[in-house]
C-alpha cells in the first residue's frame, strides 16, 4: 500500500512534467473498505513522496465502503503550470532525432507481479521468482522535474514522454504513431544484471522520462542532465517508417 499510493503520485507527476508542466499541488481520492492499516499505509505513502518531492498535497476525498474491501482505488491529480502554447508532445515528428532515456536506472520492477504470485509457491531461495513491486524514489523524481522543466524552457527537446506502465513498450509506442523509432536495449542503464530485452522493455523502474533531440543539441542536453546527476543514455532515433 505505502509503494502502491507513492508511486501513484510519482507517475502522475511525470504525467505533469511530460507536458513541459512545473507541479505545484497534488490531490488524491481514495476509496477503501475500512480506515485498516491498508489505508494509513496508502495515506502515508501519498504523505512521504509529495512531502519528499516538494510537491504539496493539497486535498482530496476519501469514501469507505464494502464494496471497496477487497479492491480499494488510489486515484492521483496533479495541478501544473505552463504557457499555454509551450505544450509538450510525446509524439516523433523528425526522422533523424535522438532518442535519449534520462532519470534512474532500470530494473525488474513491476514485472509479472501478479502472475507470478498466483502461479508460484515463494520461499526466501526464489528471489528471482518473486513478485517485484515499484518503488518511488521521490529525490530523483525532484531532479527530474528539475531536468524536465529546464529542457522544455530552453527549447532542447522536440518531445517528451515519461515512462509509466509497461515501460518504454507503452512510451515508444506512444512516441511513434506516426514515425518509427529503432533502440537499443543494451544502451539502457541497468541496476540489475542478466535481464533479458523483454525484460528490459517492459520494466517500470520509476523516475524515467524519455526525450527526442535533435543531433545538434544532444550535448545541451546531456549537460542538463549530468549537471543534476541523473543516469543518461542515448538509445534509439527516429525513423521514416
Amino acid at each position: 500500500p505505502f509503494q502502491g499510493a507513492a508511486t501513484g503520485v510519482g507517475g502522475i507527476l511525470r504525467d505533469i512534467i511530460a507536458m513541459g508542466a512545473r507541479p505545484i499541488a497534488l490531490l488524491d481520492a481514495l476509496r477503501f473498505g475500512a480506515p485498516d492499516d491498508h489505508f494509513s499505509r496508502a495515506v502515508g505513502g501519498i504523505g512521504a513522496y509529495g512531502n519528499s518531492v516538494g510537491v504539496p498535497n493539497v486535498g482530496g476525498e476519501v469514501v469507505f465502503d464494502d464494496v471497496y474491501a477487497s479492491n480499494c482505488l488510489v486515484n492521483a491529480m496533479c495541478v501544473g503550470l505552463l504557457p499555454a502554447d509551450a505544450v509538450m508532445s510525446a509524439r516523433a515528428d523528425t526522422a533523424g532525432a535522438l532518442l535519449v532515456l534520462y532519470g534512474a536506472t532500470t530494473g525488474r520492477d513491476g514485472i509479472g507481479g501478479a502472475s507470478v504470485l498466483a502461479s508460484q509457491e515463494l520461499g526466501e531461495e526464489a528471489a528471482d521468482k518473486r513478485p517485484s513491486v515499484q518503488v518511488g524514489d521521490p529525490f530523483t523524481g525532484k531532479r527530474l522535474i528539475e531536468v524536465s522543466v529546464e529542457l522544455v524552457e530552453r527549447g532542447l527537446v522536440l518531445s517528451l514522454q515519461d515512462c509509466g506502465a509497461a515501460g518504454l513498450a507503452s512510451s515508444l509506442s506512444e512516441m511513434a504513431a506516426d514515425y518509427g523509432i529503432d533502440v537499443y536495449l543494451d544502451r539502457v542503464p541497468q541496476r540489475e544484471s542478466g535481464m533479458e530485452p523483454w525484460e528490459i522493455m517492459i520494466s517500470e523502474s520509476q523516475e524515467r522520462m524519455v526525450a527526442i533531440v535533435a543531433p545538434e543539441r544532444l550535448a545541451e542536453v546531456e549537460a542538463v542532465i549530468d549537471r543534476w546527476e541523473l543516469h543518461r543514455a542515448e538509445i534509439g532515433e527516429v525513423t521514416e517508417t
